[in-house]
């Protein structure tokens, strides 16, 4: 064999053993490591056991990025991203602070590799590299960090839009037959929509016959937020719901002429009680 070739696969071998060196440094402060920030000015939260486990997790990741294949590190970080996130959402820890925790120990374990490329007596050229790659990873877990965070705040708030929905547009039931849909705040496009999958979808749940829209808490109503009332009435008649409007304010029955709305075909009631009253006695 070339000697040249014996001494370059010679090298290669004695900087896989010199990074596992530093790897085995790292691992050997593992436990030390992820307590370590406790004692920092900027840890504003306490250090559980759970956030200990995930230090020491990703600890690991880092320390056998050192001399593993890049790619299988990313794909560990990729795993370690989806998994960690669900414990930085219960904890409520910002996404800020989640990814101060991963910079934080790119530089405790970065002074790590820094010591130890001095003892092993590495060239420039060698701790370039090594350092670079150390980069690339804490680079990477910020992203599968933030990815992972991303999408786990985007389920929650669908959830808290699907309640907040749910409680904007409340069905109260006053008799078997009877509910009320009392809506309160502004009532844009989007909104009546809703308003109309709501009452559609809860009126033929209960086996309604009459549901009574209220509309005093409503400020303001245009053409376009008319016209989707028309349409909510008329889909709940489809399904034999008959529907009555009430709590139509002054100053909205005045927009309502101006803009050359038509209710005559609706029956509408200046309150309530008077509505209830109505169809109690239509019923007897």
């Amino acid at each position: 064999m070339n000697l040249h070739i014996r001494g370059d696969m010679m090298n290669v071998v004695n900087m896989d053993k010199q990074l596992q060196r530093i790897t085995e440094s790292i691992l050997s402060k593992k436990a030390e490591l992820a307590l370590q920030r406790k004692n920092d000015n900027t840890g504003t939260y306490t250090v559980n056991e759970a956030l200990k486990k995930w230090r020491e997790n990703l600890i690991e990741i880092y320390a056998n990025s050192i001399y593993k294949d890049k790619q299988d590190t990313f794909e560990q970080l990729k795993k370690w991203g989806d998994n960690v996130v669900h414990l930085l959402v219960d904890m409520q820890l910002p996404l800020d602070l989640a990814i101060e925790e991963v910079r934080y120990y790119r530089k405790t374990i970065g002074e790590i590799i820094k010591d130890e490329s001095i003892a092993c007596q590495f060239d420039l050229e060698s701790f370039f590299n090594n350092i670079s790659r150390f980069d690339s990873v804490v680079d990477q877990a910020v992203h599968w960090l933030s990815l992972s965070y991303a999408r786990s705040h985007a389920a929650s708030l669908i959830v808290a839009e699907k309640a907040v929905y749910e409680l904007s547009i409340p069905l109260v039931r006053v008799t078997e037959e009877i509910g009320v849909l009392p809506l309160v705040g502004d009532l844009d496009t989007r909104r009546a929509q809703q308003l109309m999958e709501r009452a559609l979808a809860l009126g033929t749940e209960y086996n309604l016959k009459v549901i009574i829209i209220d509309l005093s808490g409503v400020a303001i109503i245009d053409t376009m937020v008319a016209d989707q009332i028309f349409k909510v009435i008329a889909s709940l008649k489809l399904v034999g719901i008959s529907a009555r409007l009430t709590g139509i304010r002054p100053e909205i029955a005045q927009t309502m002429v101006n803009l050359g709305i038509d209710f005559k075909d609706i029956h509408t009631f200046s309150s309530l009680h008077l509505a209830v009253k109505d169809i109690i006695t239509i019923q007897e």
